[in-house]
Protein backbone atom coordinates (compact mmCIF):
# COMPACT_ATOMS: atom_id res chain seq x y z
CA UNK A 1 0.00 0.00 0.00
CA UNK A 2 1.11 3.52 -0.76
CA UNK A 3 1.96 6.07 1.90
CA UNK A 4 0.50 8.70 -0.45
CA UNK A 5 -2.46 10.45 1.20
CA UNK A 6 -5.80 10.17 -0.57
CA UNK A 7 -6.41 13.92 -0.63
CA UNK A 8 -3.97 16.71 -1.39
CA UNK A 9 -3.04 18.48 1.83
CA UNK A 10 -5.39 21.33 2.73
CA UNK A 11 -2.70 24.02 2.52
CA UNK A 12 -1.95 23.06 -1.11
CA UNK A 13 -5.66 22.94 -1.98
CA UNK A 14 -6.14 26.42 -0.53
CA UNK A 15 -3.16 27.81 -2.44
CA UNK A 16 -4.29 26.29 -5.73
CA UNK A 17 -7.84 27.63 -5.23
CA UNK A 18 -6.44 31.18 -5.09
CA UNK A 19 -4.59 30.78 -8.40
CA UNK A 20 -6.43 31.54 -11.66
CA UNK A 21 -9.48 32.64 -9.70
CA UNK A 22 -10.99 34.14 -12.87
CA UNK A 23 -11.50 30.57 -14.14
CA UNK A 24 -14.42 30.15 -11.71
CA UNK A 25 -15.38 26.50 -11.32
CA UNK A 26 -12.56 25.27 -13.57
CA UNK A 27 -9.62 24.42 -11.34
CA UNK A 28 -6.12 23.14 -12.04
CA UNK A 29 -7.47 19.62 -11.50
CA UNK A 30 -9.70 19.85 -14.61
CA UNK A 31 -8.27 17.22 -16.97
CA UNK A 32 -10.32 17.64 -20.15
CA UNK A 33 -9.42 19.82 -23.11
CA UNK A 34 -11.78 22.67 -22.29
CA UNK A 35 -12.10 24.07 -25.84
CA UNK A 36 -13.00 20.63 -27.18
CA UNK A 37 -15.59 20.07 -24.45
CA UNK A 38 -17.14 23.49 -25.10
CA UNK A 39 -17.34 22.70 -28.83
CA UNK A 40 -18.96 19.34 -28.14
CA UNK A 41 -21.42 21.00 -25.77
CA UNK A 42 -22.26 23.70 -28.31
CA UNK A 43 -23.05 20.95 -30.85
CA UNK A 44 -25.22 19.24 -28.21
CA UNK A 45 -26.89 22.60 -27.53
CA UNK A 46 -27.71 22.98 -31.22
CA UNK A 47 -29.09 19.42 -31.23
CA UNK A 48 -31.37 20.20 -28.29
CA UNK A 49 -32.58 23.46 -29.87
CA UNK A 50 -33.40 21.70 -33.15
CA UNK A 51 -35.21 18.93 -31.25
CA UNK A 52 -37.16 21.51 -29.24
CA UNK A 53 -38.25 23.26 -32.43
CA UNK A 54 -39.12 20.03 -34.27
CA UNK A 55 -41.21 18.68 -31.38
CA UNK A 56 -42.91 22.07 -30.99
CA UNK A 57 -43.86 22.15 -34.68
CA UNK A 58 -45.13 18.58 -34.50
CA UNK A 59 -47.21 19.53 -31.45
CA UNK A 60 -49.01 22.20 -33.44
CA UNK A 61 -49.26 20.20 -36.68
CA UNK A 62 -50.50 16.88 -35.22
CA UNK A 63 -53.75 15.82 -36.91
CA UNK A 64 -55.82 12.66 -36.80
CA UNK A 65 -57.88 10.50 -34.44
CA UNK A 66 -55.06 9.94 -31.93
CA UNK A 67 -53.48 13.34 -32.41
CA UNK A 68 -54.44 14.85 -29.02
CA UNK A 69 -52.49 12.33 -26.95
CA UNK A 70 -49.58 12.25 -29.41
CA UNK A 71 -49.47 16.05 -29.53
CA UNK A 72 -49.37 16.15 -25.73
CA UNK A 73 -46.34 13.83 -25.83
CA UNK A 74 -44.66 16.06 -28.44
CA UNK A 75 -45.21 19.12 -26.24
CA UNK A 76 -43.84 17.39 -23.13
CA UNK A 77 -40.74 16.30 -25.08
CA UNK A 78 -40.28 19.80 -26.51
CA UNK A 79 -40.27 21.23 -22.99
CA UNK A 80 -37.80 18.60 -21.77
CA UNK A 81 -35.48 19.25 -24.73
CA UNK A 82 -35.56 22.97 -23.89
CA UNK A 83 -34.58 22.09 -20.33
CA UNK A 84 -31.64 20.07 -21.69
CA UNK A 85 -30.58 23.05 -23.82
CA UNK A 86 -30.64 25.25 -20.72
CA UNK A 87 -28.53 22.77 -18.72
CA UNK A 88 -25.98 22.50 -21.50
CA UNK A 89 -25.77 26.29 -21.95
CA UNK A 90 -25.24 26.71 -18.21
CA UNK A 91 -22.42 24.15 -18.25
CA UNK A 92 -20.75 25.88 -21.21
CA UNK A 93 -20.69 29.12 -19.20
CA UNK A 94 -19.31 27.29 -16.13
CA UNK A 95 -16.47 26.05 -18.32
CA UNK A 96 -15.69 29.62 -19.39
CA UNK A 97 -17.29 29.35 -22.82
CA UNK A 98 -20.16 31.04 -24.57
CA UNK A 99 -23.27 29.09 -25.55
CA UNK A 100 -23.96 29.42 -29.27
CA UNK A 101 -27.66 30.19 -29.69
CA UNK A 102 -27.20 31.75 -33.11
CA UNK A 103 -29.71 30.53 -35.68
CA UNK A 104 -26.91 30.94 -38.24
CA UNK A 105 -25.58 27.42 -38.87
CA UNK A 106 -27.86 25.83 -36.28
CA UNK A 107 -28.68 22.85 -38.50
CA UNK A 108 -25.04 22.24 -39.40
CA UNK A 109 -24.03 22.24 -35.72
CA UNK A 110 -26.90 19.96 -34.69
CA UNK A 111 -26.49 16.21 -34.78
CA UNK A 112 -30.24 15.78 -35.36
CA UNK A 113 -32.13 17.00 -38.41
CA UNK A 114 -35.20 19.18 -38.59
CA UNK A 115 -37.73 17.16 -40.57
CA UNK A 116 -41.29 18.41 -40.55
CA UNK A 117 -43.07 15.16 -41.44
CA UNK A 118 -46.21 15.01 -43.62
CA UNK A 119 -48.27 12.77 -41.36
CA UNK A 120 -48.50 11.98 -37.67
CA UNK A 121 -46.68 8.69 -38.31
CA UNK A 122 -43.92 10.54 -40.20
CA UNK A 123 -43.55 12.97 -37.29
CA UNK A 124 -43.26 10.12 -34.79
CA UNK A 125 -40.65 8.37 -36.98
CA UNK A 126 -38.58 11.54 -37.38
CA UNK A 127 -38.63 12.15 -33.63
CA UNK A 128 -37.57 8.55 -33.00
CA UNK A 129 -34.69 8.90 -35.49
CA UNK A 130 -33.59 12.16 -33.85
CA UNK A 131 -33.68 10.58 -30.38
CA UNK A 132 -31.59 7.66 -31.62
CA UNK A 133 -29.03 10.11 -33.05
CA UNK A 134 -28.90 12.01 -29.75
CA UNK A 135 -28.50 8.74 -27.81
CA UNK A 136 -25.51 7.64 -29.87
CA UNK A 137 -23.81 11.04 -29.99
CA UNK A 138 -24.26 11.69 -26.25
CA UNK A 139 -23.02 8.18 -25.44
CA UNK A 140 -19.88 8.89 -27.47
CA UNK A 141 -19.32 12.22 -25.70
CA UNK A 142 -19.78 10.51 -22.30
CA UNK A 143 -17.20 7.89 -23.28
CA UNK A 144 -14.81 10.60 -24.51
CA UNK A 145 -15.11 12.54 -21.25
CA UNK A 146 -14.60 9.44 -19.07
CA UNK A 147 -13.05 10.72 -15.83
CA UNK A 148 -11.64 13.94 -17.35
CA UNK A 149 -14.81 15.98 -16.66
CA UNK A 150 -17.17 14.11 -14.31
CA UNK A 151 -19.60 17.02 -13.96
CA UNK A 152 -20.24 17.33 -17.70
CA UNK A 153 -20.28 13.54 -18.04
CA UNK A 154 -22.95 13.17 -15.31
CA UNK A 155 -25.07 15.92 -16.83
CA UNK A 156 -24.94 14.24 -20.24
CA UNK A 157 -25.65 10.83 -18.69
CA UNK A 158 -28.81 12.27 -17.13
CA UNK A 159 -29.84 13.85 -20.44
CA UNK A 160 -29.01 10.57 -22.20
CA UNK A 161 -31.37 8.68 -19.88
CA UNK A 162 -34.21 11.08 -20.78
CA UNK A 163 -33.42 10.76 -24.50
CA UNK A 164 -33.69 6.98 -24.14
CA UNK A 165 -37.11 7.44 -22.49
CA UNK A 166 -38.13 9.71 -25.37
CA UNK A 167 -37.05 7.05 -27.88
CA UNK A 168 -39.11 4.45 -26.00
CA UNK A 169 -42.11 6.79 -26.04
CA UNK A 170 -41.77 7.39 -29.78
CA UNK A 171 -41.32 3.67 -30.41
CA UNK A 172 -44.52 2.94 -28.45
CA UNK A 173 -46.41 5.64 -30.37
CA UNK A 174 -45.11 4.25 -33.66
CA UNK A 175 -46.29 0.74 -32.72
CA UNK A 176 -49.71 2.10 -31.74
CA UNK A 177 -49.94 4.10 -34.99
CA UNK A 178 -49.12 1.06 -37.13
CA UNK A 179 -51.78 -1.08 -35.39
CA UNK A 180 -54.39 1.67 -35.97
CA UNK A 181 -53.91 1.47 -39.76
Amino acid sequence: MSDQPFLTDIKTLRERARQHIDDGAVTAGYDAERATVINLLNDALATEIVCTLRYRRHYFMAKGPTSKSVAAEFLAHSNEEQGHADQIAERIVQLGGEPNFSPEGLLTRSHAEYVEGASLTDMIKENLVAERIAIDSYREIVQYLADKDPTTRRMLEEILAVEEEHADDMSDLLSAASTNH
